[in-house]
């Protein structure tokens, strides 16, 4: 007999609503990174040094929007309990690693987490730990609602991978958590590179250039700058998914079924009961 795929647990349900404002949110954050690419030449923001300031301040907002279409009617104190300690835990594992040769911690257990828990939760999870970890380091900054945006989008993806089980299963979550590193590094390079480097050099931003050309210069940059921390945390990523990736999974899925998310509380009225018959004693 071939075994059949674990079955999907959605912790977060994710409604009409709540699934349209993550499309938006994702279309903005997409805009918020590669908006070198885009930017009209002429414009101010091409040639200044606010543009990651000003989408640092749009990306929040954004972001509020979508937790409060999950939680509106798809959240439960259970989910809620549930993603404050996955929170802590993954807020905890972040400064172990400290980014140090590209060693991050945390992001095999956001892969694990949205994997298990689905999609919605995989999101809500990675802006969640990003945010809590930035506030236990004092990493609070004009680059939090990118790192924030890019964790979330690495749960998301898990959540959306297709079924699968045992090896299969375990290959496969590896295989993405190697490109959802590789992914999350080169997509925070954007929110800084045309300014990191200055001008004139082979390597730079040229506001008015083709976008294939800066697209070019980009790659360059982050081959020369970020690519060993990118492997790093790819292989890391891989690695720990590897080795932990059975245990992890079987005990967030004994959670998730305890948790029972996906079960339908029903009340049924009280039946009326008839009063005890009166007996009567002899005086």
């Amino acid at each position: 007999m071939t075994p059949t795929p674990h079955p999907a647990t959605a912790a977060i349900r994710l409604r009409p609503k709540a699934t349209a404002a993550i499309v938006l949110v994702s279309l903005a954050g997409l805009i918020a990174f590669g908006w070198p690419l885009i930017v009209d030449p002429g414009s101010g923001i091409a040639h200044g040094g606010d543009a990651p300031f000003v989408f640092a301040l749009l990306l929040p907002l954004l972001l509020a929007v979508v937790l409060a279409e999950i939680s509106e009617g798809g959240l439960d104190v259970k989910a809620v309990a549930l993603l404050g300690v996955l929170s802590a835990v993954g807020a905890v594992l972040r400064p172990l690693g400290a980014g140090s040769a590209g060693v991050e911690l945390v992001f095999f257990l956001l892969v694990l987490a949205g994997r298990v828990f689905g999609p919605g939760f995989g999101f809500v999870l990675g802006a969640t730990t990003l945010f809590a970890s930035a506030l236990i380091t004092g990493g609070v900054g004009p680059w939090l609602p990118y790192q924030m945006l890019g964790a979330a989008w690495v749960g998301l993806g898990a959540g959306l991978l297709p079924r699968a089980r045992g090896r299969v299963e375990i290959a496969l979550l590896a295989a993405y958590g190697a490109v959802a590193g590789l992914a999350y590094g080169w997509l925070l390079n954007f929110s800084f590179w045309p300014f990191a480097i200055g001008s004139g050099t082979g390597l730079s931003f040229v506001p008015g250039a083709p976008a294939l050309e800066n697209l070019h210069r980009f790659a360059l940059f982050s081959l020369a700058t970020s690519l060993g921390w990118d492997l790093g945390r790819a292989l890391t990523n891989a690695v720990l998914i590897a080795v932990t990736g059975t245990a992890v999974l079987g005990a967030l899925r004994r959670v998730a079924r305890r948790a029972a998310f996906d079960a339908t509380a029903q009340f049924t009225p009280a039946q009326d009961q008839a009063p005890p018959p009166m007996v009567e004693t002899a005086p």
